[in-house]
């Protein structure tokens, strides 16, 4: 390896035009691999408060088909009869936390202060259970507070800072869309890559009437639902309690002419991130998705290997009697080839390297326009860190794509060059 190292610096610097477009194209096609690979982790991979995404199964939307015509049905959030209904009664997960879906923006001061706009996400007492928040001070509300409906609140350090003026809030009051509350805990900063968990300000949905607004025999309404298993082995015990419990819930709201439909609900965290490309009345087609993204990553890494390969052809021109020397002394024809392909992997994944901090320093620089970030109201919103980006799955898919460019681009030409006659290659000639 030490040998190889060395020429093939000795070789970038004998030629500099070819070896630097070659590191370059190398680089941003691992580059734009990369940033989609973090795009697609991101809303997967186990970051906080959502850590335990290998355990969760998410039934963000229901759907409800009438049993007197098919062709009408209806596909949103579901009731808190409902959720009562068909989760209240499983014993398999280890919790299940219902919550409105989505946050509402909402008014947030303290008496005679000036009002500023938050985030308000309307959550049960189970979501702390569910989703790990880093609490700085305080308790969230439990689930005697949940049921009585108190006006309490856990808050973020940021929005504290903002309304407040400190973080040392626990048992101070401020006016919440114009109604008092009493903050019971303080919570880190959540970014905006957790759609399902960021907020600013939490509170008991009970203690305001809009998880009330039902529709359609009062089986839909505005809460969707999180299980957190007690391991991911057992989904599949998690699916079949979920579809007997919505079989007697069916027979339940016969009367209304109105059946749920679970198109294979709860999903878990890859198969929900789909559920925004095709509708939450289509099961995603996790087969299709996953022939999608091959497809796309083979196209970025052939059509820079189709160049990549001309650029190796041209450097290995150049040392066709380096390569009928060795051949002479004993070096045969798979050494020649290892060796040839051992000094581009080199190349590749120098260019990997380079692609894989561009790629690290474009997300962190331009995550706002990457995620889709934005300001909400006046707390400071929290960018993403770097451990929010990278991880172990991360590193190894650079790898591996870095070894396939590395086939695809020097394959052939090592091959053709492991074959050139010796006596021909020692004069220069390409035979």
């Amino acid at each position: 390896m030490k040998i190889n190292f060395r020429a093939v610096c000795l070789n970038l610097r004998r030629q500099p035009v070819i070896g630097t477009v070659t590191v370059i194209g190398t680089a941003l096609a691992i580059f734009l691999i990369m940033v989609m690979v973090m795009v697609s982790e991101v809303s997967t991979a186990s970051i906080a408060p959502e850590s335990n995404r290998p355990r969760m199964l998410y039934n963000t939307w229901t759907s409800i088909k009438s049993t007197e015509n098919e062709y009408y049905q209806s596909n949103g959030p579901m009731s808190y009869e409902t959720f009562k209904g068909v989760f209240g009664d499983m014993k398999t997960p280890e919790a299940i936390t219902a919550y409105i879906t989505g946050s509402t923006s909402a008014l947030a001061n303290e008496v005679g202060a000036v009002p500023s706009a938050v985030e308000l996400r309307h959550i049960d007492d189970a979501f702390w259970r569910v989703f790990d928040y880093d609490f700085i001070a305080g308790h969230p509300f439990g689930k005697a507070e949940f049921d009585a409906g108190l006006p309490v609140a856990v808050i973020t350090e940021n929005t504290a800072r903002v309304v407040f003026g400190s973080t040392d809030v626990i048992g101070r009051e401020f006016r919440l869309n114009y109604v008092p509350y009493t903050v019971c805990g303080v919570i880190r900063d959540v970014s905006q890559l957790s759609a399902r968990t960021y907020g600013h300000v939490f509170v008991p949905f009970t203690s305001q009437d809009e998880y009330k607004n039902n529709w359609n025999s009062d089986i839909m309404g505005r809460l969707s639902a999180t299980i957190l298993a007690r391991n991911a082995g057992d989904f599949d015990a998690v699916r079949a309690e979920f579809n007997a419990a919505v079989a007697h819930y069916n027979k339940e709201i016969a009367p209304t002419m109105w059946a749920i439909q679970t198109f294979n609900r709860p999903y878990d965290s890859y198969k929900e991130a789909e559920v925004v490309v095709v509708g939450s009345n289509v099961e995603p087609d996790m087969d299709a998705v996953r022939m999608r993204r091959l497809i796309v990553y083979l196209i970025l890494l052939i059509v820079p290997a189709v160049n990549l390969s001309s650029m190796t052809e041209s450097r290995l021109r150049t040392r066709t009697a380096e390569i009928g020397v060795r051949r002479a002394f004993g070096c045969t024809r798979n050494e020649t080839l290892l060796m040839i392909l051992g000094e581009n992997l080199i190349v590749t994944l120098m260019a990997g390297v380079i692609g894989m901090a561009l790629s690290v320093v474009f997300a962190l620089l331009a995550q706002d326009f990457l995620f889709g970030l934005s300001d909400s109201g006046d707390i400071p919103a929290v960018r993403v860190g770097v451990s929010s980006l990278i991880h172990v799955s991360t590193f190894l898919w650079a790898l591996l794509f870095c070894f396939i460019l590395n086939l695809l681009s020097s394959g052939i030409p090592a091959w053709r060059a492991s074959r050139l006659n010796i006596v021909n290659a020692i004069s220069g000639l390409r035979k």
